[in-house]
């Protein structure tokens, strides 16, 4: 799989920080099998002597920090196989998800979180509607359905949401996407290099189900978003919010700048930046229970 810019999304650098310069005595090497060893006496040449019994001790010092050292690396090669083992499981779990976990452990009917608004504030949150999996066409803004593609697009899960006054409005998506581990790492490293979840041009579109308070939320009253891509699972979780009043005009605001302390725009005062980030963050706590665990109840 190519992880190449496109050309269709220009790419900023990423900022390399330099290396620290590191004398070249601020690290030995240890002892390996046939070095040669110190002098009978136990002194390098030109180093004053020292006495056997300092001498017999530095040494039992040195086998037992190789004892040590020697049982941690062990521990490492015991352990890393099957911590390997079961990441990959997770991993291959998360491509069947949208299938084998039920909707209520992805979507909740309710969420709520005592500090999640602004200022800290109490925020309530009701399901209103779930859209039937589906793939992703039209899901996105063109330029972020392009800057998808390399993970592809396996299956497409969206539920509506609304706050407890029905004001505002929240599409939260779960794309499963058709790429291994290092597909999602590449992806996640261009997003975060390149700060595609912060561009305007490069939004989810709203779900917007008939007869409930989402209906009249469309990409004209699309008003903040998050992205996340996670790598421990082949998923991307995303939402989208707007007010539930169909205004249209909002200058749309990432939620990463909505929820500051010091935001002053509409998204912001609204709290709709909150909206998007905290359904995000749960729906990414539901991927990541649902992968590292069983599941027997199929969707």
């Amino acid at each position: 799989m190519s992880t190449e810019a496109d050309p269709m999304l220009p790419s900023a650098p990423l900022a390399r920080t330099p290396l620290p310069t590191m004398a070249p005595d601020a690290w030995q090497a240890p002892p390996w099998p046939g070095a040669p060893g110190p002098p009978p006496d136990g002194t390098e040449p030109g180093a004053p002597r020292r006495r056997p019994g300092r001498t017999a001790a530095a040494a039992a010092c040195a086998v037992l920090g190789l004892g040590l050292i020697g049982g941690a690396v062990a521990g490492t090669w015991l352990t890393a196989p099957g911590e390997r083992g079961a990441a990959e499981t997770a991993y291959a779990r998360g491509a069947d998800l949208w299938r084998t976990v039920p909707v209520d452990t992805l979507f909740p009917r309710t969420v709520h979180d005592a500090m999640a608004g602004p200022g800290g504030a109490a925020r309530h949150w009701t399901r209103i509607g779930v859209a039937a999996d589906a793939d992703c066409r039209g899901a996105f803004d063109p330029l972020l359905a392009r800057a998808l593609a390399p993970v592809g697009c396996k299956r497409l899960l969206r539920a509506a949401y609304t706050d407890a006054t029905s004001t505002r409005v929240t599409t939260v998506g779960l794309l499963v996407t058709d790429t291994d581990a290092t597909g999602m790492r590449a992806l996640r490293k261009r997003f975060t290099g390149e700060r595609l979840g912060e561009r305007p041009d490069l939004m989810p579109r709203p779900y917007a189900p008939k007869g409930t308070a989402a209906e009249r939320f469309g990409d004209a009253q699309r008003a903040s978003w998050r992205i996340s891509v996670l790598t421990d699972a082949p998923a991307v979780v995303y939402a989208v919010t707007g007010f539930a009043d169909a205004r249209t005009g909002t200058p749309p605001q990432p939620a990463e700048q909505a929820i500051r302390p010091d935001a002053t725009t509409a998204p912001a005062q609204a709290g709709l930046g909150h909206d998007a980030n905290t359904l995000v963050g749960r729906l990414e706590q539901g991927v990541r229970q649902a992968v590292t665990r069983p599941q027997e109840t199929d969707r």
